[in-house]
């Protein structure tokens, strides 16, 4: 299942499901046009993949978008029906990986399904990172917008995992345009939340491109620039990244890694008149 990217190896794993509401995830979207792609069960919910990914090169190793984790509350963990029948530790375990080898994590934003699965609790009860000695970076502004939500926001995050983070002295916030590896480079997004980030993977270097949509476009079926989730907050903001990331995704031909799709984690974007197409692509042959 994994891509040749440049220098970098990308794998996708897998940390569960969990299941939102399909008129949530398709904002104004009729839901004739959304149930045929994404079918809905009787409760209105489909199902969303959590879909980090495993990327690497010699000297790095490089988990990118952790997950959810196991930390949530009986309660939560029911009403989003999680299902951690799959990890990110036991997909990294087939992977030939061990929580010590990974030197990076690294979040598009702060929201509690993509930053909580580098996190666990202890036997006091505590959230402890799951990485030992790994740098986790995290845009600066989702870490503010974490820590002090506005009554809007506050429900996708959970403030005591960035805490968990800054407490172990691992957490590095970083910016618009950093290169936070060699060839991975971070890009402001924001709409769907405060300081939302694609990243792109060898978009200067020789080869394939490839960019980390996050929940700029959460599925290979949100790739219009008006499917908008009803989770993008600041829909104006949101509509110009997805436009701008869209069409230039598009352009160059590059290979999307998309963390919501329940059965993609690979697609490419095409014109198609006005309008994207989005073809699933496969695995590298072996």
């Amino acid at each position: 299942m994994s891509r040749q990217v440049g220098a970098w190896r990308v794998t996708p794993l897998s940390d569960g499901t969990m299941r939102l509401d399909g008129g949530a995830m398709w904002g104004v979207v009729p839901r004739t046009l959304w149930e045929r792609w994404t079918p809905p069960a009787a409760d209105n919910t489909i199902p969303i993949a959590l879909r980090p990914f495993l990327l690497q090169r010699e000297g790095f190793t490089v988990v990118l978008e952790p997950g959810i984790g196991g930390h949530l509350e009986p309660k939560w963990q029911r009403i989003y029906q999680l299902d951690r029948s799959e990890t990110l530790l036991g997909s990294l375990a087939r992977c030939g990986v061990a929580p010590e080898d990974v030197t990076h994590v690294i979040a598009s934003h702060a929201h509690f399904d993509h930053l909580g699965g580098c996190l666990a609790r202890d036997a006091s009860g505590a959230l402890v990172p799951l990485f030992p000695g790994a740098v986790h970076r995290v845009p600066r502004a989702e870490i503010a917008a974490a820590l002090s939500p506005d009554p809007a926001r506050k429900g996708g995050y959970e403030p005591e995992l960035v805490r968990a983070l800054e407490r172990a002295g691992w957490l590095e916030p970083y910016d618009d345009g950093a290169e936070l590896l060699p060839g991975l480079v971070a890009h402001d997004a924001s709409g769907h939340s405060e300081g939302v980030c694609v990243l792109t993977l060898n978009e200067a270097g020789p080869g394939a491109t490839a960019i980390f949509w996050a929940d700029v476009v959460p599925t290979t079926h949100h790739v219009q620039p008006g499917y908008i989730m009803a989770y993008d907050l600041d829909v104006p903001r949101s509509y110009a990244s997805r436009s701008r990331w869209l069409a230039r995704a598009a352009q160059g031909g590059w290979l999307g890694l998309f963390y919501h799709d329940a059965q993609h984690a690979f697609g490419r974007l095409r014109r198609s008149g006005e309008r994207y197409l989005c073809e699933p692509a496969l695995a590298d042959p072996g």
